[in-house]
């Protein structure tokens, strides 16, 4: 087998070269682009093709909405003063922000955490895709995900849960290549 690298395939070159971008301001993704990046979304790995997951996108006057959300949350969650006032600004970090839920279906055969990886799944696909059409873009998390608040706030069900807020627009200066890491470090064998 001849040896590849990465300038032979532009996916492989995607894939080894993805950072999180954190300093993203407009433009995000337009409607159509936003359409690509959920059929990359539609391609995670999912048994049984359940599509256990479901996605709110803000932008504009969506990033204030889903600000006041993160703020009635904090309060209602009785977070630390310095985040109560942080909340309201966290989504205009980026002019796109994508809130993905796990929306669990029922199965005799696919556990929960299992539909919550795959639309954890989602999430990195979406950041591929958005990549790849130029944006950068990063998955946060943080208690937001994790306040029962914020689900209530969002009108999550109660079997459903956040597994992240994908930011997204364009990068504010380009970014540097990702540091040299030895893979062998990560592996055992079995």
């Amino acid at each position: 087998m001849a040896e590849l690298s990465p300038a032979d395939d532009p996916a492989l070159t995607l894939l080894l070269t993805r950072r999180s971008c954190h300093a993203l301001v407009a433009p995000a993704p337009d409607d159509a682009e936003l359409e690509l990046i959920l059929r990359a979304a539609l391609r995670a790995p999912d048994f049984q093709h359940l599509r256990p997951f479901r996605f709110l996108a803000a932008r504009d006057e969506g990033l204030q909405r889903l600000g006041a959300a993160l703020h009635r949350a904090a309060v209602r969650g009785e977070r630390p003063q310095a985040e109560i006032e942080r909340a309201p600004r966290m989504p205009l970090r980026a002019p796109l922000v994508i809130v993905v839920i796990a929306s669990p279906q029922p199965s005799d055969i696919v556990p929960v955490f299992d539909q919550e990886l795959c639309a954890a799944s989602c999430v990195l696909m979406m950041q591929l895709a958005a990549c790849a059409l130029g944006y950068g873009g990063v998955w946060r998390s943080g208690w937001p995900m994790h306040t029962p608040a914020t689900a209530r706030e969002l009108g999550l069900a109660a079997d459903e849960r956040i597994v992240g807020f994908l930011y997204l627009g364009t990068p504010r200066q380009p970014l540097p290549p990702p540091a040299a890491e030895d893979p062998a470090a990560f592996l055992s064998w079995i």
